[in-house]
């Protein structure tokens, strides 16, 4: 065992140096001084305990601007990898990402979350353990994972997830932290989804943004000054149940009435849909009906491109309600950047512009100078990058990466497990 143990009152430097180097920001010890306004002697030392702790490693020479060219710094990305999954209604995405939170592989398969935690976890593992077969079977050192319903960060446990019957209260951390021996984080999706594009997508820089799924059920996410809002207890951002019609006899799968997910979502719209099928009022979703026997939130965009009015009414109506729900979290909140992303959302044209008419018509003027609305970069990549992503930003913590530093463990095998325990 090499001691790589560090004082407390140092440890703000180690992680400040670590953070530039892992950033790209600061590439040599010149570099490293500049940005970090330490000193030379400072420097050497916390880079001296990053290097024995198999954290960063000397790369190529830099350039010179006269004198000895310095030799440039490089993060051991590869000393492990972080496995990462994204669990939807309807579907699981998953994949391996190296300690930079480079996406190495990637898998995406249907499922249903209705079948409860042990199936589920079951297919999330053996996705995972055949990605992680793809990269050689590097050393794990996390697993993140994001989930379509309130979750309790603290414990990593689903808080009576409306669409997720079995998931109250399962201990998902603790299921795939025994399998992998490596910690676990587990947090909402949209959680998830929302630090993916802040950190390797379209809202990179931007400090304070807002980010919208629109799938089956409708969720923010808020990062607050560069920091990922979650609340106290983890539930901030779920707009899909707050009421946007009080006098709607509508019961959304929460138990209340007139919820924006009820009205809106993409359950919102198949249920919409299949009743215009039904009744002969839309003859395209009529027939689409017939052909597949159901008729799905797709099946309505698909509908409303090929000009039936009555998908183009739902359309129409789903975004004005989502419009409105956010005009009033925009002049609440103040973001620069609106990102909507979810199967829905890319369901077409219509709903994103209507969703734009109605936040610029019911928003402060202000608040919408400089707003800019989008569409999501990442995709269905964006909550497993974030999923990844997370579980970074916990293991390099202050705390966490002391606590696996005085284990003194060997580079490349940290024991994570033991040190965030």
């Amino acid at each position: 065992m090499t001691d790589i143990s560090i004082p407390a009152d140092q440890l703000g430097d180690l992680v400040a140096v670590l953070d530039l180097v892992r950033s790209g920001t600061a590439r040599t010890r010149p570099d490293l001084g500049r940005r970090s306004g330490l000193g030379r002697t400072v420097i050497t030392q916390r880079v001296g305990h990053l290097m024995r702790a198999g954290l960063i490693e000397d790369g190529e020479l830099g350039m010179s601007s006269g004198g000895r060219a310095p030799r440039e710094l490089r993060f051991r990305s590869e000393a492990g990898v972080v496995l990462a999954a994204e669990l939807g209604a309807t579907s699981i995405s998953a994949g391996v990402t190296d300690l930079a939170g480079r996406l190495l592989a990637h898998r995406e398969e249907v499922a249903d979350i209705a079948q409860g935690p042990e199936p589920v976890l079951a297919r999330v593992r053996a996705m995972l353990d055949g990605l992680l077969a793809e990269v050689n079977g590097a050393p794990v050192w996390g697993i993140g994972v994001g989930l379509p319903g309130p979750v309790e960060f603290a414990t990593g446990r689903p808080s009576a997830p409306p669409i997720m019957p079995g998931w109250d209260g399962y201990p998902v951390r603790d299921h795939l932290s025994a399998h992998y021996d490596a910690p676990t984080w587990v947090d909402n999706e949209v959680n998830t989804m929302t630090l993916g594009e802040y950190r390797n997508g379209a809202a990179q820089g931007v400090r304070d943004y807002l980010y919208v799924k629109i799938g089956t059920g409708i969720g923010a996410g808020l990062i607050s000054g560069g920091r990922l809002h979650r609340g106290s207890q983890g539930c901030a951002g779920d707009i899909g149940h707050t009421a946007a019609r009080a006098d709607s006899s509508v019961v959304c799968r929460c138990g209340n009435t007139g919820c924006l997910e009820a009205l809106a979502g993409g359950a919102a719209l198949a249920r919409d849909g299949a009743a215009a099928a039904r009744d002969g009022s839309s003859p395209v979703l009529a027939e689409r009906l017939a052909q597949r026997g159901q008729v799905d939130a797709a099946d309505v965009a698909w509908a409303a491109q090929k000009g039936d009015r009555v998908a183009v009414e739902l359309l129409v109506r789903a975004g004005r309600l989502i419009g409105e729900q956010l005009a009033m979290l925009i002049s609440f909140f103040n973001p620069s950047l609106l990102l909507i992303g979810g199967g829905v959302a890319g369901a077409g044209d219509q709903l994103m512009a209507t969703i734009r008419e109605a936040i610029y018509r019911r928003s402060l003027p202000l608040a919408t100078r400089d707003l800019r609305i989008t569409g999501s970069s990442l995709g269905a990549r964006a909550g497993v990058v974030g999923s990844a992503f997370m579980v970074l930003d916990e293991l390099f913590a202050p705390d966490r990466l002391s606590r696996w530093l005085d284990l003194g463990s060997p580079a490349g095998h940290p024991q994570l497990a033991d040190a965030v325990a």
